[in-house]
């Protein structure tokens, strides 16, 4: 978790820095470009407050639609995950293994390339691609068995001081922004809301003993290859709150976790 919070807070600097040195070119190439209704390539965004460190500018040109497509560092989701098996936040008997810390089992998720198209000041439809992972931070002494026929565990004799089970996902939200106009201080309020989809890259189970030190397992442990679900988004300038919930079962081919799905909810940064 530490590695991957470092990893994003990098990902964030390395951004604005290249977004400082192409600032003055990508926004003369919009004002260029957007009457004949080109698709502006490379790291272009023409919302003025999409990441709360980016600097406010304004555009000369405001005719609609405009499109563009290109790298971003935004909407980085930091909540909390939460287990609902068949509409109760309590787990079921069958899955009482998986029984977790609910402040220490963590959503984090952004994303990293974006095309869309602005149809007014206040309106824009964006599809974009990222990473999401699910973080659950188990309170059992157990392990979670790779390469099984369904969902398995092992009851162990010794202690973890930590013992999480993973999942992470490549996202591909589609995303309706509405915004307000810009206030006395240049800024707006967002909503934004739409279905994602996304795509296992791998399950993991990470424990820590005194016995064993540090391990880390990975398969996929049934996690649902592709899984589909909803979002909304709401805040003010670059900051907010988040929601998400994936219709779909959390594993599949394993009928004892059937009906058990995942909510998130928590900050996001950058619209």
């Amino acid at each position: 978790m530490k590695r991957l919070l470092i990893t994003a807070m990098i990902c964030a600097a390395a951004t604005t820095l290249f977004a400082q040195d192409t600032k003055t070119d990508s926004v003369k190439s919009s004002a260029d470009t957007s009457n004949n209704g080109d698709i502006h390539i490379g790291y272009h965004d023409d919302d003025d407050d999409s990441m709360p460190w980016r600097h406010h500018r304004h555009h000369d040109d405001n005719s609609y639609p405009k499109a563009s497509i290109g790298l971003t560092f935004s909407r980085f989701d930091l909540g909390l995950t939460t287990l609902i098996d068949n509409g109760s936040f309590t787990l079921s008997p069958q899955n009482q293994f998986l029984n977790y810390r609910s402040w220490k089992s963590s959503n984090v998720g952004f994303d990293v390339v974006q095309m869309g198209v602005r149809f007014s000041d206040v309106f824009k439809v964006y599809l974009s691609g990222g990473f999401d992972w699910t973080l659950i931070r188990l309170r059992q002494d157990i392990t979670i068995l790779p390469n099984q026929p369904v969902l398995t565990y092992r009851q162990d004799s010794i202690h973890y001081s930590k013992n999480r089970f993973s999942s992470s996902y490549l996202r591909i939200p589609l995303s309706f922004d509405i915004r307000s106009h810009e206030d006395d201080r240049g800024n707006r309020f967002h909503f934004v809301f739409g279905p994602e989809a996304g795509l296992l890259l791998n399950g993991r189970v990470k424990q820590i003993s005194a016995e064993h030190g540090k391990q880390k397992i990975d398969d996929d442990y049934h996690f649902t290859k592709v899984r589909f679900g909803g979002f909304v988004r709401v805040g003010y300038a670059g900051w907010g709150v988040f929601a998400k919930y994936y219709t779909n079962d959390m594993f599949e081919n394993s009928p004892a976790q059937k009906g058990l799905k995942n909510f998130a909810f928590g900050m996001t940064f950058g619209f």
